[in-house]
């Protein structure tokens, strides 16, 4: 019982000294959940922020938490009832004048989700590389910019890429078996399974969801960004394995170009 109380700012400074050892496999994360003080500093996090103050689909906010209503979360967790409610979908404004869909969490899930997500951030931040900027703890596009200005100093060749609809075409098979690389604790897998397929309420009608995480539910950027984590990783050694060796390859073509020109320099000296 004394270990599943612990002060949660010191099992998450343990699990990310552990998390720079990549071959590390986190196990008995599911117990935080039973930690009462871990919902508490999920509150303060969150309650600042007026969109998590938005009603879900159960029609409840987190104002006026309680430790009753933390402790009946922590029952139905410990006696595997735990069920997340579907989101509720809304439609926001993009420039472009079409419009972006937005899942707003039930307020218990965003309790929830909350410490989920600041267990996954300390396990897999120390691993995250280090030109990610997106979704990620004093990064944004403003630190990435940051990071070209300091370091750019030119290019000869270019990856492009495009992620269309990244949050709703995440695979899900494909999500879990990145997380159980690392994280050997079948309870915490289940639950975040369960976020992955609680579905959407558009216009009162349910939706399953087959593929993708809500944009808008506080889990969805941590397991994005576990997700691309993979493909971060594959252009790095992809850009290390082009650019082996030391002088480019011998191109036929270009040197009988440039030998013809050198030859033409030196006709135009001799008269």
């Amino acid at each position: 019982m004394c270990e599943t109380l612990r002060n949660p700012p010191i099992v998450l400074k343990a699990l990310n000294e552990k998390a720079h050892d990549t071959s590390y496999q986190f196990s008995r994360l599911y117990r935080n959940l039973y930690n009462p003080n871990f919902y508490l500093m999920a509150y303060s996090n969150i309650y600042s922020n007026s969109g998590s103050m938005t009603k879900g689909l159960d029609d409840k906010t987190l104002s006026g938490i309680s430790y009753d209503r933390i402790n009946n979360i922590i029952l139905r967790l410990k006696n595997q009832s735990y069920k997340p409610t579907p989101v509720r979908r809304e439609y926001i404004p993009k420039k472009n004048g079409k419009t972006r869909p937005l899942g707003i969490p039930s307020a218990d899930d965003k309790l929830v989700q909350e410490i989920v997500r600041m267990m996954l951030e300390q396990i897999y931040e120390p691993i995250f590389s280090k030109y990610s900027h997106g979704f990620r703890p004093h990064r944004s596009c403003h630190a990435a910019l940051i990071q070209v200005q300091k370091t750019f100093t030119g290019v000869k060749w270019f990856v492009e890429g495009d992620i269309k609809g990244c949050f709703d075409n995440i695979d899900h098979h494909v999500l879990i078996r990145i997380l159980r690389k690392r994280i050997k604790d079948e309870y915490l897998i289940s639950l975040i399974w369960k976020f992955l397929k609680a579905g959407y309420v558009d216009n009162n009608i349910f939706y399953n969801t087959y593929s993708g995480c809500a944009q808008g539910s506080i889990i969805s950027p941590i397991l994005a960004n576990i997700y691309l984590n993979k493909l971060d990783k594959f252009v790095e050694r992809y850009k290390t394995e082009f650019e082996k060796g030391k002088s480019r390859k011998y191109n036929p073509h270009y040197h009988k170009i440039n030998g013809y020109i050198n030859y033409k320099k030196c006709v135009c000296k001799t008269y």
